[in-house]
């Protein structure tokens, strides 16, 4: 019996940091959708480093994955908390200064941060023109939010679909691509 209970309680510890290393490090996250083409592709497995931003902040192009109810979403990060996003003829815009968006593949819609505030209220079924006006005042992001955009911006549900984004949502950062084995390396 002392020797079962030695046996076991190795195993039991190996056990236990790997729930423990899941739970507060990292896990796998599976890409779904092609919102993030070409940069990820659909059941692309990357590793979701989760204390990222235990050490650092969030930064803009990041690529991040949200909890979403109970999905969780991939996708980058566009606009940081003070920051003026818009779009205007397929050109970025990022505190009134052009930005090159290297990332998207195809064109994207024209958006402020009042349309994404308009559009999250148009979601969640909120649109009289008085809820509206009282909502959507700002035109900068809200402290503790960010502006998340998928890569293939037409078929992205993003800021645009879900608003800005807070940041407890956000539960860490796409590091690592594992699968496929001929795409395996740094996620940029």
């Amino acid at each position: 019996m002392k020797n079962f209970l030695k046996e076991a309680s190795s195993y039991i510890i190996i056990i236990l940091i790997v729930i423990l290393f899941r739970s507060f490090i990292a896990t796998p996250v599976k890409v779904d959708g092609p919102s993030m083409n070409d940069t990820l592709n659909d059941k692309e497995l990357l590793l979701l480093s989760k204390i990222s931003y235990v050490t650092s902040d969030i930064e803009r192009y990041d690529i991040v994955v949200i909890q979403n109810g109970n999905e969780k979403i991939i996708k980058r990060v566009y606009g940081l908390p003070g920051d003026k996003v818009e779009y205007r003829n397929n050109i970025l815009y990022i505190n009134n200064e052009v930005v090159e968006d290297k990332y998207a593949t195809n064109e994207t819609s024209d958006f402020t941060i009042k349309d994404i505030c308009i559009a999250k209220l148009k979601k969640d079924k909120i649109v009289s023109n008085e809820e509206i006006e009282k909502e959507c005042t700002y035109d900068t992001i809200l402290d503790n939010y960010y502006l998340v955009l998928g890569d293939n911006r037409k078929v992205s549900a993003d800021s645009r679909f879900y608003g800005l984004i807070p940041k407890e949502n956000i539960v860490g950062k796409a590091t690592f691509r594992f699968w496929p084995l001929d795409r395996i390396g740094k996620i940029e």
